[in-house]
């Protein structure tokens, strides 16, 4: 196989990546602000279920949620809960991703100066109204870098989903290098991750900047 043919085969490992990548974003970056104020509800019972979803995601490797909702769901809850491969790495990578962002936000939060709360509520701001006007506009400058080392984490980690047989990059490397018992497939899927990253680096360098203003 040629070098451009065993690119042109890539490619299709590479949209799948990308796929997977940004749908994960679309879904877990709103999903995290929710569970954030779940996390924060004056209810105890609602906020401790929160906490303790966050601390087994985030607690517990990628690769067994993977497992465990492609594999573990159907065995458990029966052939309804089965569910095409991209389908659930898609919605595992999001229940994932959208954890750790969960706790970014937070800390977001939790950063603003409390003064500001208490400014809001003597100018008649609700509580919904004082997190939408005031807090949300001040985190979204803060949690950018946190929240920019976490996506470019995610390029990598769709990586993952060849356990579960997804044709993404990695697999249509391996399946390259199995065809033709040639490396170079690595080579080239490693540049791909390499420039994936390096474009996704521009992306939050230009965003802190933009909203530091």
């Amino acid at each position: 196989m040629t070098l451009l043919t065993m690119i042109m085969k890539m490619s299709e490992g590479l949209g799948k990546t990308c796929a997977i990548f940004f749908l994960t974003i679309l879904f877990s970056l709103p999903l995290g602000m929710l569970i954030t104020l779940l996390r924060m509800s004056k209810n105890k019972v609602v906020s401790s279920v929160t906490r303790f979803v966050i601390a087994v995601l985030r607690g517990t490797p990628l690769m067994l949620q993977l497992f465990f909702v492609y594999y573990g769901l159907p065995i458990m809850f029966g052939p309804a809960f089965r569910m095409e491969n991209t389908v659930a790495a898609v919605l595992t990578f999001t229940m994932n991703y959208a954890a750790y962002f969960a706790e970014i936000y937070r800390a977001g939060v939790q950063s603003i100066d409390h003064g500001q709360h208490e400014a809001a509520k003597t100018l008649g701001f609700s509580r919904w109204q004082t997190m939408r006007i005031i807090i949300i506009p001040q985190t979204i400058a803060r949690v950018i870098p946190p929240v920019s080392n976490e996506v470019i984490t995610l390029i990598k980690d769709t990586a993952l989903v060849t356990a579960i047989g997804v044709g993404e990059l990695l697999k249509a490397a391996k399946d390259a290098n199995n065809r033709d018992v040639n490396p170079t497939a690595f080579f080239i899927a490693a540049v791909i991750y390499l420039a994936l990253t390096f474009l996704l680096t521009l992306l939050s360098q230009w965003c802190e900047k933009r909203f530091s203003r």
